[in-house]
């Protein structure tokens, strides 16, 4: 038995689709409408499909005189003895069989207007979309409303409204979530109703307990008896040639001290420029080497000096490869001092994963950029709490000299929490 499926935007269509491919004494098995629902016809549009033979003799279920065009004729009587499903399409002239518009001659179907039958889908279209947006209004209040009954049966808050107050501000902070409410229990348990009870008290004591655990590595060392050599690591675009420069001018012109620049960024023209324009106005030496003996060679021309400061090219903590050629140069140089340099405007969990990538290259200190750039530094809590790395600097704007500062704990702890002075 062979059986075809034939779809058309109107029944209608499909329906002479049959006629042409099989022939007028086809069966219709099937027809159904597809992309059924409000969304799918409003995207995909209205679709029909009938599905039709031309081998298959059923008993039919239509009386034998259909129509005036020659229902009354043998032949045609014989062709309308088939089993069709009792599919009817319903319009304003009145409900049409799908099998009998099949049977019927061309002049039979043009005798439904088109125009009629495109007004009902719409009709109809409309009214299903109605009702089941009717439907999905009704769902949403309902939940709406639950919530409602939700919010108004769940019990209050336990906490004191200074510790309340003190964890939602922390929360707007953008401090993570955990670490909140574990200073809140923890200044809780303390068991000081007077502290509990003004939110300022409350404030101080996370600033202490946030103070104590952080971790700071003070200023680059220095000394008379050797020459220092610090190099700046990290990503690209965080600073580290401008907090090169920084500190380049800060020792020199400050400190009165001898300050060399190597800068290894030869991946940028741009940042060899930017480091010699800044060597040129301190009146610094500055080398540029792009592989591992002259990084050596050049460290060694500069031992006279009392501070070497190294620019290195900023790498992706997800290369492995451009990792392990910075832990090779770095192994030339043999610094005392590496720092990673860390954009304050990266997101927590970012940061700590390049910190953890970088810790490869035999990283001794953080340094923190852009801190004016940030929205908040809440984040940063996360980063600093639970870091192994003590912050050594923070920047704060695009000035040299100014704008750095060497990271202090009590400082640093309130700035993280928004605490100012």
């Amino acid at each position: 038995m062979d059986i075809k499926t034939f779809r058309a935007k109107t029944m209608r269509d499909a329906l002479e689709l049959v006629r042409r491919e099989l022939g007028p004494s086809a069966a219709v098995l099937h027809t159904r409408e597809l992309n059924t629902g409000p969304l799918g016809r409003l995207v995909f549009g209205r679709r029909y499909e009938v599905a039709a033979s031309a081998g298959v003799n059923v008993p039919s279920r239509l009386p034998e005189a259909v129509n005036d065009q020659g229902a009354g004729s043998r032949e045609h009587g014989a062709r309308l003895e088939y089993e069709v499903p009792s599919t009817k399409y319903e319009s304003p002239l009145g409900s049409h069989d799908c099998y009998s518009m099949l049977q019927a001659p061309s002049s039979t179907l043009s005798a439904v207007p088109q125009a009629h039958l495109e007004a009902d889908y719409r009709n109809r279209y409309r009214d299903d979309f109605r009702q089941q947006m009717v439907g999905q209004l009704d769902e949403l209040q309902a939940m709406v409303e639950k919530l409602c009954e939700r919010a108004n049966a769940a019990p209050a808050h336990d906490l004191p409204e200074s510790l309340f107050e003190a964890f939602t501000d922390m929360i707007e902070a953008e401090i993570d979530e955990s670490i909140a409410r574990e200073w809140i229990e923890e200044i809780r348990a303390d068991g000081d109703p007077r502290a509990m009870a003004d939110v300022v008290l409350v404030k101080s004591r996370i600033a202490q307990l946030l103070e104590e655990e952080v971790q700071v590595a003070g200023s680059i060392k220095t000394g008379a008896d050797r020459c220092r050599v610090v190099a700046l690591v990290g990503p690209t675009g965080v600073g580290k040639t401008t907090t090169i420069a920084k500190l380049a001018a800060n020792y020199r012109l400050r400190e009165k001290l001898r300050v060399g620049l190597i800068t290894v960024d030869t991946y940028r023209v741009a940042a060899v420029e930017q480091l010699r324009t800044y060597a040129d106005i301190i009146d610094l030496p500055m080398e540029v080497v792009a592989t591992p003996r002259e990084m050596r060679e050049a460290v060694n021309r500069m031992g006279h000096l009392d501070l070497v400061l190294m620019d290195t090219a900023g790498r992706s903590p997800r290369d492995e490869v451009k990792i392990q050629e910075l832990k090779s140069m770095l192994s030339e140089a043999e610094p005392d001092e590496v720092h990673l340099v860390l954009s304050s405007t990266a997101g927590a969990k970012s940061l700590i994963a390049t910190a953890e990538r970088f810790a490869d290259v035999g990283t001794t200190a953080m340094l923190l950029t852009k801190l004016d750039e940030a929205h908040s530094l809440g984040h940063l809590v996360s980063l600093v709490r639970g870091g192994t790395l003590p912050i050594s600097y923070l920047t704060d704007g695009q000035n040299v000299p100014d704008d750095i500062q060497v990271a202090q704990r009590r400082a640093l702890a309130g700035m993280l929490l928004g605490i100012q002075g």
